[in-house]
């Protein structure tokens, strides 16, 4: 929401996403209502974004969700301003926006009074989201691929930013509710329905239908000559570290790169540099390694890919945390997932490693793409330099005018004291 009058933008919920066209986004405008009841609210401004699996999914279809949004938003007492798919590449920079902004990279507000730009250099920020990763930094290398180079202009400053989202390497995408990963296994195993699976912990199983790996607009390609979405696959853990960190890497192409340097896939990236937050499930996989493991992230997580096995536990000893048990199956392979991303695909080595900060807040405030976007709408981050003066607003306004009435009464009344006093001495 943003505060009337001082473009204050904050957030108040997170609601689960629109994933189809029968959702219509419902469930969330009955929370903004429950959260800002008022009246008033015919005057906030409303703007409805769809990510990751919007932008992933045909056009039709997608198409359809944003009609069915808009014809509902418009039955709500907002003041609705349109509904949008953000890319990839637009859910990067906002959040590295985002990270920037809150850690006063841009600029901030000296104590002599004036705004002043640190001298200090801006962090890259990655995200892993639910569909989706983005890597984004700012870079004085050359960027041969056009559409991964953004130029901006804030604060009178200008950036060179590169970015890139990579679609279907989100973690539900790759682990949980679609599984991309369990698609190599299905092909490696002749699609057959009883399977093992060496990135789970041994002796953890779980049954799910084709569909679950199938349904996704990252694997409807994949399906098999003879799928049938109902038919049961019985998946084991077989706790290899060895075959599953041969599994994670056939996620991934590291060879044939068009350019002077690439991540993977064939997408081009400059060397890293600089500082960088990591956040969302990156902060989770590590947060998991620090609390449960007992794993310190750098000295740990950078070593995956060469010593997978430090992050497999046995079964048991896993479900010592109740409160992960939903996702415990899926942190230790989910951790050689991110190892390998960061280290041979966005090519962190020992050096550059430890730059990584795994945080999923700065300050108060929750790191990601939505903060980085309403500042944009708003703007509040404007493109020339703010001036240097700033007024003051009326409440410290009165108090010092008080103050310097009551120090100027205290001085008239000292030096009429004082002019007394030296009457009374020269009449004596």
């Amino acid at each position: 929401w943003r505060r009337p009058g001082d473009g204050t933008t904050s957030s108040s919920i997170a609601c689960r996403g629109t994933r189809s066209r029968q959702e219509a986004g419902w469930g969330n405008l009955e929370e903004g209502r429950r959260v800002n009841p008022r009246p008033s609210s015919s005057h906030k401004a409303f703007h409805y974004l769809c990510v990751c699996l919007c932008s992933i999914s045909n056009s039709q279809a997608s198409d359809s969700v944003l009609e069915a949004v808009t014809s509902t938003l418009k039955k709500y007492p907002f003041d609705f301003r349109g509904a949008r798919i953000l890319s990839g590449e637009d859910e990067g920079l906002f959040g590295w926006v985002t990270a920037n902004y809150l850690l006063e990279n841009f600029v901030k507000y000296g104590w002599i009074g004036r705004w002043i730009r640190p001298k200090k250099s801006t962090v890259g920020a990655m995200d892993l989201g639910g569909a989706s990763t983005q890597i984004t930094f700012e870079t004085t290398g050359a960027i041969e691929s056009p559409s991964n180079q953004v130029t901006l202009k804030l604060y009178g400053q200008h950036y060179k930013v590169y970015t890139h989202s990579f679609l279907c390497y989100g973690y539900p995408s790759l682990l949980l509710h679609h599984p991309l990963s369990c698609v190599f296994l299905l092909q490696a195993r002749a699609y057959a329905l009883r399977l093992d699976n060496p990135c789970w912990p041994q002796g953890f199983k779980r049954s799910f239908p084709m569909e679950s790996i199938y349904g996704s607009p990252c694997t409807r390609t994949e399906r098999p000559p003879n799928y049938f979405p109902m038919a049961m696959v019985n998946m084991s853990g077989s706790g290899d570290p060895a075959q599953c960190l041969a599994h994670a890497e056939s996620l991934f192409r590291f060879t044939d790169c068009p350019y002077s340097s690439c991540s993977f896939d064939g997408v081009f990236q400059p060397p890293v540099q600089g500082n960088f937050i990591a956040f969302s499930s990156f902060f989770y996989t590590v947060d998991f390694l620090r609390s449960v493991m007992k794993r310190q992230k750098a000295a740990a997580l950078s070593k995956a890919s060469t010593h997978p096995g430090h992050f497999f536990l046995p079964l048991q000893l896993l479900r010592k945390e109740p409160n992960l048990e939903h996702y415990l199956q899926n942190y230790c392979s989910m951790a050689t997932f991110v190892s390998l991303l960061l280290t041979r695909g966005y090519s962190f080595s020992n050096t550059t490693f430890p730059s990584i900060a795994f945080q999923q807040k700065a300050g108060d405030t929750t790191i990601g793409w939505a903060l980085g976007y309403m500042l944009n709408l708003t703007n509040m981050i404007p493109a020339e330099e703010p001036s240097f003066r700033k007024s003051t607003s009326f409440g410290p306004w009165v108090g010092l005018i008080l103050l310097f009435v009551a120090v100027l009464l205290g001085s008239l009344v000292s030096i009429f004291c004082l002019m007394k006093s030296s009457k009374g001495r020269g009449a004596v």
